[in-house]
């Protein structure tokens, strides 16, 4: 057992939550540092735990997708936020997302309730190198714990601009003009649709590469979360390719674009528009947006940002067991140590959480088979990289199978998951 029996955790998000949960669980004493209410970014606007500021959708459940595998890994290693994500879920087809405000409450909840956590708000400006650490606190986290973890890796911090979709009220939505239903029947009446013709679109699409963008200068873009006007200025079929794709409804006819609204609440009293992330000013969202004829009287109530995401230079400064290699007791997770979505976040701050407590046993850190989603994801962002940027869980990423045909490929990926991690639970933890 080594001296160190607590672990101190810097960020309530989604990666520190479940950290925190897991080693309260093991009975190992956590510290939780929180800025919020303190101090809230422009992102954020809430002062609970797990807060979720963009999409709502933690993406597919389907096994044969990445994120379903992924997913799979995640409850075979007991993973928390899961759980809660399942149980405060709002209907999405095939995807799991949330109602954010109850998925928030009831992970702050299960925090508070837990005689083995310390919540300590805090800014933190100077991470303590002698204590068991995990720096989970998100892409926007506040500059002085940036500078501080800029220092210990010996790295400049590295950054791309993230933004964020509008969400806006049933009421307002002119059904007259829209139609329910998942594209390809997959989820039932789970979205709803706002088609538009080629003339309405052509409009809709001039006028929103020409709107006001809220900041001019927003160098690098990630690809997997582009604001919607830039990916439009790269041609004016681009948004058919993209977020309006106008397939996969057959009761529909054949629409020139459609437009997909997600539910946001259990109510259903609240949708984002899927996709349409944006750095346009407020005022040019709402007249922009309006030109879509089911969203004629569009009623936004949390208009679409922009925000700088920080992530650190992995391949030189990280380990693939997500600890720092100039200072092997503390651990970076979720989207700064280079990896992007929600589940991949919560992902690697539950494997940050895993060593954090072999650490405490006196046992060696360990990370998942190259054949998971989550040790490959770990091999990632931990391989040189001369372009590095961060990563989304996908099959890309794993060792290529021989020998499958390529219809029988996804299940194969999965199912080769499943038994690896499946054997690393039961071998190694």
């Amino acid at each position: 057992m080594t001296k160190l029996n607590a672990v101190n955790i810097i960020g309530g998000g989604l990666a520190g939550s479940e950290a925190a949960l897991y080693l309260s669980s093991h009975g190992i004493r956590v510290r939780l540092f929180e800025a919020k209410p303190l101090w809230l970014s422009a992102a954020h606007k809430s002062t609970g735990f797990a807060e979720i500021v963009c999409s709502n959708s933690l993406k597919s459940t389907v096994e044969t997708t990445a994120s379903g595998t992924l997913k799979n890994e995640l409850d075979a290693l007991g993973c928390s936020l899961l759980g809660i994500a399942r149980e405060t879920s709002v209907p999405a087809g095939s995807a799991l997302a949330v109602d954010r405000d109850k998925f928030s409450a009831r992970v702050t909840a299960s925090i508070e309730a837990s005689p083995n956590i310390e919540i300590i708000n805090k800014i933190v400006d100077d991470i303590d190198t002698s204590e068991l650490t995990l720096v989970c606190a998100g892409p926007v986290c506040h500059d002085s714990l940036a500078n501080s973890l800029i220092r210990l890796s010996g790295e400049n911090s590295l950054h791309f601009f993230d933004a964020a979709a509008p969400i806006i009220t049933a009421e307002c939505i002119d059904m007259s003009r829209a139609f329910y239903g998942a594209r390809y029947g997959k989820g039932g009446d789970d979205y709803i649709n706002c088609p538009m013709t080629k003339d309405e679109y052509l409009n809709f699409y001039r006028e929103l590469i020409a709107a006001e963008r809220a900041t001019d200068e927003i160098g690098g873009v990630f690809e997997g979360c582009m604001p919607v006007e830039v990916m439009a200025a790269r041609g004016e079929d681009a948004l058919r390719f993209g977020p309006l794709r106008p397939v996969g409804f057959r009761e529909a006819g054949k629409p020139y674009a459609v437009l997909q609204l997600r539910r946001e609440n259990r109510e259903g009293t609240l949708f984002n528009l899927v996709g349409f992330q944006t750095n346009l000013k407020f005022g040019e969202q709402k007249r922009v947006f309006s030109l879509i004829p089911a969203l004629k009287n569009i009623e936004i109530v949390r208009y679409g940002v922009m925000h700088r995401n920080t992530f650190i230079n992995a391949p030189v400064t990280l380990s693939s067991d997500l600890r720092l290699l100039r200072h092997e007791n503390v651990f970076v997770a979720g989207q700064l140590c280079g990896v992007e979505g929600y589940v991949e976040s919560i992902a690697t701050g539950l494997l940050a959480a895993i060593n954090a407590r072999r650490l405490i046993q006196g046992k060696q850190t360990v990370v998942p088979p190259r054949e998971t989603i989550l040790g490959a994801l770990c091999e990632y962002i931990t391989t040189p990289n001369s372009n590095f940027q961060p990563m989304n869980a996908n099959f890309g990423i794993l060792p290529q199978l021989v020998g499958v045909k390529k219809a029988e490929r996804k299940q194969a990926y999965y199912v080769r998951s499943a038994k690896a991690i499946g054997d690393f639970v039961q071998n190694t933890l």
